[in-house]
Order: structure tokens, then C-alpha cells, then sequence
């Protein structure tokens, strides 16, 4: 379900202004980079390679208290269950400057043992040697 939405407003009842279509495809295309490497780990139950698509010093808030780094990024996924997988929606991106994107995606969670779990997350990609990584994460569960 990978699958984008534009964004209709601001919040303030004045209409966004647009990014031009090569800044949002190319805004996109970095958000999927690192995405699309995450939820391939997230769905093998590979903690460690999940880890890797962060930065060392990555700020990350699951459901969780947060931490900051990989070796917290790594201890939050292997306490997971095993089966969890992901599937991902962009419902925002923008890029803060070069090199640097923020997204808004839902995010749904599921289970073998339990119903589906839908939440929000707001990432910051960050450009780096070894390609896009995310150096915030932060998830909301809005009820």
C-alpha cells in the first residue's frame, strides 16, 4: 500500500502552496530510498539491519520510550514479534534543504496473534554516504 496523498491545507484554512512535481517526486523517491529498506527488514525480523537504515546518531521514538542511536533502534525492533510486518503511506513530504526531507506517513503494523495497529509517523531522511537515512523517527498513536 505504498501509495501517496497530496496535502490539501495547512492547518490554517489558507490552501498549501505547492512544490513544484520534480521537488515532490524527488522528495518521495528519497523518503521511499530508506522506506522501502526498512520495511524489507522490519518484515524479515532483522533488527540489526533495520538499525542500519538510521544514522548513528539517530533520534527514535517508537511506542516506546525513546533513544538515540542504533543500538536502540536494534533492542526496539527484536522485541517485536515475530510475523509484525509494514506497510507504509506518505501522506507528506518536504524537503527542509539539501540533503534533508521530512515525511508523514500511516503506517500500518500487522500481527499473526493480534488486530491490525495503525499509527503516525513522522521521519526526517538525512543524506548520507551510504545513501538516505533516517535521523529522527517518531511515532504517534492517535486513537
Amino acid at each position: 500500500m505504498n501509495t501517496t496523498s497530496t496535502p490539501t491545507g495547512t492547518g490554517t484554512g489558507r490552501p498549501s502552496p505547492s512544490p513544484s512535481p520534480t521537488t515532490a517526486v524527488e522528495n518521495e523517491t528519497a523518503l521511499r530510498d530508506v522506506l522501502d529498506r526498512w520495511k524489507t527488514h522490519v518484515d524479515a525480523h532483522e533488527p540489526e539491519h533495520v538499525a542500519a537504515v538510521f544514522t548513528e546518531e539517530a533520534l527514535f521514538q517508537g511506542l516506546h520510550p525513546y533513544s538515540v542511536g542504533r543500538p536502540g533502534v536494534a533492542e526496539y525492533y527484536a522485541s517485536q514479534p515475530l510475523g509484525m510486518t509494514a506497510d507504509y503511506q506518505i501522506l507528506h513530504s518536504r524537503r527542509l534543504a539539501d540533503g534533508l526531507v521530512l515525511g508523514y506517513l500511516r503506517v500500518s503494523f500487522g500481527f499473526t496473534d493480534r488486530p491490525m495497529l495503525t499509527v503516525y509517523i513522522s521521519v526526517l531522511a538525512k543524506k548520507e554516504s551510504e545513501g538516505w537515512l533516517f535521523d529522527h523517527y517518531q511515532v504517534s498513536k492517535l486513537d
